[in-house]
């Protein structure tokens, strides 16, 4: 069971009334909770009779989830220097926040989730309408599992004219129903229709950027194609993200929800973990399927070491984040070769990026030095994010930007938000890209988005 002491929260919002009269503005309070084990998936299917703006987060390497729901504070910002403006907001945020959190542990009291669109000068917003260029939300009720123990954060904003006894209320109805209330039992979504969104066209844009690449206009770019799913019902996010969460084991599971629309994934690749100001990054390029046996399984991962293509492309990133990382840290240790990581669908090439950050950076400071990569964008960098929102063949929004979180003890970790989809009702549109070079093939490209489309796919009820 829950317990909060009612003289606790009625000082609490007394004294945040008080001071919004004082002040003339409102006051955000946050005040954090030890609860019983509660199960993530119920939180979450619970929470869309409190709100339709859920987020959910689950760590790819250790037992750590959030899930949160509604919004007690959202920063949104825009080109140019977004990520500065929300770091800014934040930090005011903090100064002027009334947080009352016991346990100081990762992922409570003050958190914010969200993320930034791919290319903040992409005009077309179809069918991004329900995300902004960039948006970090401050959950009202936020779920933080870390291993066995539960924490219950909970984050208003109160104004002056607020009545105490109705605040404390409306806090005790959503917690019962978020914590005790009934879980609807939902099924994965039913495949009614599957089109390949301009396919020839995809195929030609990338024979188009190896002439470019050979002609020496760039050295690589990332092209990236849609798929739109149809569905016999609207999806339920719930289920969906529980599958997600049992197939994608070695994977970053995201969901972040707007409007009724979400933005869903299961990705492997780390842009940027900082804890105690150590920071890990990951290069993560070049891919390969699984093998039907631990014979094949082993043999592509030797083709894929050996391939001069994915080596390629994979020591671009690892080049990339050297320098990004080296630019506001110390003590960085790159290993000298990449190894095999496994996924259930694919295998990639992965080198770890570790460090110390320097006093006066942040974790957003290393996230905007690092987006997009050589593995989402190209190289170089400019001129491979201009090819793309000039040759590209759809608008990516929040697919292959940094999406993650991050808390009021400076920690916080950013992923890059590929094996995604874009869930609108009934319908759904999955992003896949791959790196092009001078000697890619158009046909062996398309074949290896269709391997990376498989997780999300198979989840949405289909294959490809």
């Amino acid at each position: 069971m829950l317990h909060i002491k009612v003289p606790q929260i009625d000082e609490i919002v007394e004294g945040a009334i008080n001071k919004a009269t004082d002040e003339s503005k409102p006051q955000l309070i946050s005040f954090v909770n030890e609860i019983e084990y509660t199960n993530a998936f119920s939180f979450l299917d619970r929470a869309q009779k409190v709100d339709r703006h859920r987020l959910f987060w689950k760590s790819a390497d250790e037992d750590f989830t959030m899930a949160g729901v509604g919004a007690a504070h959202k920063m949104i910002a825009a080109h140019p220097n977004r990520f500065r403006k929300i770091e800014s907001t934040w930090n005011e945020l903090l100064d002027e926040a009334q947080v009352y959190d016991p346990h100081y542990e990762k992922g409570t009291g003050l958190v914010a989730l969200g993320g930034f669109s791919f290319d903040a000068n992409q005009n077309n917003s179809t069918p991004w309408e329900g995300f902004p260029d960039s948006q970090m939300t401050v959950p009202a009720y936020l779920l933080t599992n870390k291993g066995s123990k539960s924490y219950l954060t909970t984050n208003l904003l109160v104004f002056e004219e607020d009545h105490k006894q109705q605040i404390i209320r409306q806090i005790d109805e959503h917690q019962q129903q978020l914590l005790h209330g009934d879980r609807q039992e939902h099924k994965l979504p039913k495949q009614t229709g599957l089109t390949e969104m301009e396919a020839e066209k995809w195929k030609q844009s990338v024979k188009q950027a190896t002439d470019d690449i050979k002609q020496g206009k760039l050295g690589k770019v990332v092209l990236a194609r849609e798929l739109r799913v149809k569905f016999d019902s609207s999806a339920e996010l719930a289920a969906i993200v529980e599958e997600l969460c049992e197939t994608q084991e070695n994977s970053y599971i995201f969901v972040f929800e707007n409007g009724g629309d979400y933005f869903i994934g299961a990705t492997p690749e780390r842009l940027a973990k900082l804890e105690n100001q150590e920071l890990v990054s990951t290069c993560l390029a070049g891919t390969i399927p699984r093998g039907k046996d631990e014979k094949e399984d082993y043999l592509f991962s030797q083709q894929l070491l050996n391939d001069p293509k994915n080596r390629q492309e994979h020591d671009f990133v690892v080049q990339m984040i050297r320098e990004a990382v080296e630019a506001c840290c110390y003590n960085v240790e790159i290993p000298s070769a990449p190894v095999v990581y496994p996924l259930r669908n694919l295998q990639h090439l992965y080198t770890p990026v570790t460090a110390t950050l320097e006093q006066g950076y942040t974790l957003l400071d290393v996230v905007e030095k690092l987006h997009p990569t050589p593995a989402l964008g190209g190289m170089p960098q400019k001129q491979s994010v201009d090819y793309i929102r000039k040759h590209e063949v759809l608008n990516r929004g929040w697919y292959a930007g940094p999406i993650g979180w991050f808390d009021g003890h400076n920690n916080g970790e950013f992923a890059v938000a590929i094996r995604s989809a874009l869930l609108q009702q009934d319908e759904a549109s999955l992003f896949a890209g791959c790196g092009v070079v001078e000697d890619s093939n158009p046909d062996a490209e398309y074949e290896e988005t269709a391997v990376k489309l498989r997780p999300m796919l198979s989840v949405l009820g289909g294959s490809v």
